[in-house]
């Protein structure tokens, strides 16, 4: 499918992610671009610089006449509003799995009433849970440990099934850790951001050398975009990564590095599940000690692999914050 001349909603298009979409949608020629979003989590300043060429309809995923209502002459959608806090998943999982899985059915099932056969949905690296092998390819084993990975994975598993039945054309994105300039406030690079504006330590949790795959926003509008285009994609699972491991020790430090700030770091031996002393914040129970994904197939059948080095992408998402530092007050993980 072309972009230039189709028909594209976007669910969540006011959030972190959504919103670089639905800039690049219309970069890209789409003719007409609707955003879907409860504006939970979105804010209008996200797209602020294409509002004016937008559709906004304030709604829910859960409100079935508003997602008919979405669907409406739409030629593709790109589903990803979602319940995205681990903790919040633990506290609420029945939140959690209503939010993302029968939300996600919503979706599914209006685009099958409508005629709305291609889809992109956002799922996540959640769906593995601890790593067997590294880096996690698309068929390793699917055993989440949180309850945030469980709705995820039951998405996946409804597309196969919509697929089949309906002949809706879906792909699955299982995004690594995305960040960049408007990402919401409440994981690790994020609070060290925060910090470092603060000219506040930066604390990690335990040995620091817990590995994570941080993917810089615009590589995955890039993988986005090819997978609008390209046929190969059709019914595909696919890891949106990097495929190299970062260490929260190495993350500290380049933070440092990109922010010009020579900050201290404190190792705080904070048990899983538990609260810090020195943040508004615990650490997460079962936590993941490795998160690297394969990014093979992507570039296999879609010539695509990340570019942006982990240092550019912070040098942006700092001078994003220092112009929003209005946006990081209240912390949500």
């Amino acid at each position: 499918m072309k972009i230039s001349g189709a028909r594209v909603l976007v669910t969540g298009g006011l959030g972190f992610i959504g919103s670089h979409l639905v800039e690049s949608l219309l970069a890209d020629g789409a003719a007409h671009v609707r955003i879907l979003d409860n504006l939970r989590t979105g804010h209008e300043d996200n797209i602020a610089s294409v509002r004016d060429n937008v559709e906004l309809i304030r709604g829910d995923i859960l409100d079935t006449s508003a997602v008919d209502r979405a669907v409406t002459g739409i030629d593709l959608v790109s589903h990803q509003a979602a319940q995205l806090e681990i903790t919040r998943a633990i506290a609420h999982p029945v939140e959690d799995l209503t939010t993302n899985t029968i939300g996600t059915l919503n979706v599914f099932s209006a685009c099958a009433r409508a005629g709305v056969r291609r889809i992109i949905q956002a799922t996540s690296a959640g769906v593995y849970g601890q790593a067997v092998t590294v880096p996690e390819g698309e068929d390793h084993p699917t055993d989440p440990n949180w309850a945030y990975g469980v709705s995820k994975l039951a998405n996946e598993k409804y597309a196969a099934i919509m697929s089949a039945i309906h002949g809706l054309q879906i792909t699955s994105l299982r995004y690594g850790i995305v960040y960049g300039p408007r990402e919401w406030y409440g994981r690790v690079l994020t609070i060290f951001l925060k910090r470092a504006s603060d000219s506040a330590p930066l604390v990690i949790f335990g040995d620091g050398e817990q590995l994570r795959d941080f993917v810089y926003v615009a590589d995955v509008v890039e993988m986005h975009r090819r997978c609008i285009e390209d046929d190969a994609s059709h019914d595909q699972i696919f890891n949106v990564a990097t495929g190299q491991g970062t260490s929260i020790n190495r993350l500290a430090e380049l933070v440092c590095e990109a922010t010009g700030r020579r900050l201290p770091i404190i190792h705080e031996d904070v048990p899983e599940g538990t609260g810090s002393r020195h943040l508004p914040r615990r650490r997460l129970p079962q936590e993941l000690r490795v998160l690297v994904q394969s990014t093979e197939k992507a570039q296999r059948l879609l010539g695509w692999r990340a570019s942006t080095p982990l240092c550019d992408g912070l040098a942006s998402e700092w001078a994003w914050l220092s112009q929003n530092l209005a946006r990081w007050t209240e912390m949500s993980y």
